[in-house]
């Protein structure tokens, strides 16, 4: 009688690092980081600096945006022989990184997700923002390409939580000018270099935002808090947009979400709402393109 061989999988734990002062990490998270068979960072340079500070020497293997086609069959087969944590370049896990596509896939397989909290920008820009925290919207980076900004921005013009988005500094004063445009001149905060020596908190509008960090080239991280909208029956009346929603933006703005790394569902979802089109015809637009 043959018996079925039942494969013991090992954990995947998300473990989180600091995003800028060391002393952020935690006892769990350097235990974990000791014991694991193997850890997959979004960069091998950082996560070894950070290994080599608490002396921890588990291997290390790279596991980025552009290596995950590769690289996901290799981390999932190391879950069969032992367990594995996964590192982002900095904070949470699984946030606006390939993190998320990995979690799926391991849980297809049956192994146990384990997050290990700690530090994370998302949640540090928010609570001291002066802003509301009850609810929010987090927007994870802002697209690179102006319209397909403009777009998001638009989409969200009359949510009335406060809103959460990632920007680079090269393209945070580009932001700033689209976020004056399509949500007009409201609260914010632009929170820059979090946790680290030159940790700066910017409160008050987004105009004065834009007269700041266009006096001097931006440097660090950025997290910007934005205030929900007041009013959203009357935001569009009293905020126009000025910028027509004809064929060529729609299918503009799509085509630049998708490259920018959203599926083109939800890419349609957000132009049509953002448009005020349908999203049938959204679609159609845009696939006969």
């Amino acid at each position: 009688m043959l018996c079925g061989i039942v494969l013991i999988m090992g954990i995947l734990y998300l473990v989180a690092t600091p995003i800028g002062n060391l002393e952020d990490i935690t006892a769990r998270a350097l235990r974990v980081l000791r014991e694991v068979a193997l850890i997959a960072a979004e960069d091998t340079r950082s996560a070894r600096n950070l290994l080599r500070h608490f002396n921890i020497a588990t291997p290390v293997t790279s596991y980025f945006e552009h290596s995950r086609a590769t690289k996901l069959d290799h981390i999932l087969d190391a879950l069969e022989r032992g367990d594995v944590a996964v590192i982002s370049e900095a904070g949470m896990p699984g946030l606006s990184d390939p993190g998320y596509e990995l979690v799926r896939a391991a849980l297809a397989r049956a192994v146990r997700v384990v997050p290990i909290p700690g530090a994370n920008a998302l949640t540090t820009a928010l609570v001291a923002s002066g802003l509301p925290t009850d609810q929010f919207v987090y927007l994870g980076f802002l697209p690179r390409q102006k319209n397909a900004r403009r777009a998001l921005l638009q989409s969200v013009a009359r949510e009335s939580r406060t809103l959460v988005a990632y920007e680079a500094p090269h393209r945070v004063c580009a932001a700033l000018d689209d976020i004056a445009a399509e949500l007009g001149d409201r609260e914010i905060c632009v929170a820059r270099e979090l946790t680290k020596l030159y940790e700066e908190f910017f409160r008050g509008t987004v105009n004065a935002a834009r007269d700041r960090f266009a006096a001097h080239a931006p440097r660090g991280e950025f997290t910007l808090v934005i205030a929900g909208c007041s009013d959203p029956k009357g935001f569009r009346e009293a905020n126009p947009s000025g910028l027509e929603w004809d064929d060529a933006r729609v299918r503009d703005a799509v085509n630049e979400l998708i490259a920018s790394g959203a599926p083109r569902t939800d890419a349609v979802k957000q132009i049509a709402r953002a448009s005020g089109r349908d999203r049938r015809a959204v679609y159609a637009l845009v696939t006969r393109s």
